[in-house]
């Protein structure tokens, strides 16, 4: 119950941060915030949602930043057996645009 209790409360921060970069400042919030408002991102529920259909896993940071011109998700993924997965997703649509995976330390995918 206590992990149940403790893994809601990180979904919960996390849905927080979706509209906000990490770390960022008033600024940056208040940009992110603006482009969610204006649809130029979907909330963080929807591509989390959508993601983890083909990237199952629990859920460890996440960050907004604006990127190039267009406003990218970084999702950091605890796989099974230890791996950790960035995902880059595109904010607009939900569509990944980047993987890369490190392998956990028993040198295993």
């Amino acid at each position: 119950m206590r992990r149940l209790f403790a893994s809601g409360a990180v979904v919960i921060a996390l849905a927080s941060l979706s509209i906000c970069p990490a770390a960022a400042g008033d600024d940056d919030h208040d940009r992110a915030r603006a482009a969610l408002e204006r649809g130029e991102v979907l909330p963080l529920r929807t591509i989390l949602d959508k993601v983890g259909r083909d990237y199952p896993g629990k859920v460890v940071e996440v960050e907004l930043e604006r990127e190039r011109g267009r406003w990218i998700y970084e999702i950091r993924l605890l796989r099974g057996g230890g791996a950790l997965v960035r995902l880059d997703v595109d904010a607009r649509d939900g569509t990944v645009i980047g993987v890369k995976s490190s392998e956990n330390r028993n040198g295993r995918p």
